[in-house]
């Protein structure tokens, strides 16, 4: 496995693939690959079939036999591009190397700009996890009548860039589970102190922005500031739980060159943090992509992972929530300048 880093992934690593028409999901993989975040939608217009490939593989074309970059068809239903992203992410995860453990992905779905109906249609279908990028549209599906007697089980993330003048708006969202995108020291202490004084009995988890790629466009803290971050979040927010770390990356990155580097470096960050503070890879996700170069993501990640030894020789599993995220129509969403993508986070092929 050596070899596969040095580009020219070997064939059980996962190849580009076009983004998955009218997904708009963010998918993270974690300790066993788990969310992420995607940014098509879960509805619209366009034909698509599944057609090609091998049996099962679920390859999705246009009648014309050609990807687009379009909405999933409003006749096929969200129940049909839940299982299309499923597929895919399973074929990814299908070609780890064999002597790496199987990963059991999760996905969140990214309901924006979508009605209550569908995210109680997808809810109905098994997806339990959802994220959004704005807090007003956030705080009024979530507190929507319909979502909180049909959904019990829902989990919103926040997915988009957040002013320290929404948090106690985001705060105030039911059944929020997760911020994605805390990138700086005042935004940390003013979320510590509103979900303090919410008064919940369990903390809000939160991953660290960081931005990889230097571009000014993105949000995110600089790698050379996370690790401090990170320490500041776990001395000093005793109402938050630090689980991970995520970043776009540059957008286009040509495959054909090698790696993104951007996805290299969140992967070199969390070695760099786990030392540091002397906790298992397995324990930080890592959420990075879009959803045209998901498995790309994977392919690195698990190139990446069977190369890493452990204490006695043995190869680290390093697949602790990545998230692959999807543009909206090609535009670059809301927060991370675009995992608006979730990206997660990707599509990926999983959705449970």
């Amino acid at each position: 496995m050596a070899a596969a880093v040095g580009w020219g992934l070997p064939p059980h690593c996962p190849r580009p693939a076009p983004a998955l028409p009218g997904v708009d999901w963010v998918r993270r993989l974690s300790g066993e690959l788990r969310l992420g975040h995607t940014r098509r939608e879960l509805g619209g217009t366009g034909r698509w079939s599944l057609s090609g490939g091998a049996p099962g593989s679920g390859a999705l074309r246009s009648s014309r036999g050609m990807w687009r970059t379009g909405s999933m068809s409003a006749e096929l239903g969200v129940g049909f591009a839940l299982r299309a992203v499923n597929e895919r992410v399973q074929q990814a995860v299908a070609r780890r190397p064999r002597d790496l453990p199987a990963i059991q992905p999760r996905l969140v779905a990214v309901s924006k700009t979508k009605p209550a109906d569908m995210v109680i249609e997808a809810y109905s279908h098994g997806q339990r996890t959802f994220g959004e990028n704005y807090v007003q549209e956030l705080l009024e599906k979530a507190s929507n009548p319909k979502i909180l007697s049909s959904c019990p089980e829902i989990k919103w993330h926040f997915i988009g860039h957040l002013q320290k003048q929404n948090v106690n708006k985001l705060m105030a969202v039911p059944n929020l589970f997760m911020l994605e995108t805390v990138d700086s020291v005042k935004l940390a202490d003013k979320v510590n102190s509103s979900w303090q004084k919410k008064g919940s009995p369990e903390r809000l988890k939160v991953m660290v922005q960081v931005n990889t790629s230097g571009e000014e466009s993105k949000h995110g803290l600089l790698p050379s500031e996370t690790v401090a971050m990170v320490e500041h979040i776990n001395a000093k927010c005793p109402s938050l739980e630090f689980v991970g770390l995520m970043t776009i990356g540059s957008f286009g990155h040509d495959l054909s060159q090698g790696p993104n580097p951007d996805f290299q470096a969140l992967l070199s960050l969390r070695e760099e943090l786990c030392k540091k503070l002397n906790v298992p890879t397995e324990q930080v996700e890592l959420s990075m992509g879009m959803s045209m170069d998901f498995q790309h993501a994977v392919s690195v990640l698990l190139a990446l992972s069977a190369q890493g030894e452990g204490p006695k020789g043995r190869r680290k599993a390093m697949f602790a929530g990545e998230t692959f995220e999807t543009p909206h129509h090609g535009n670059r969403a809301a927060n991370s300048s675009g995992p608006q993508l979730s990206q997660h986070p990707p599509p990926p092929s999983f959705l449970k």
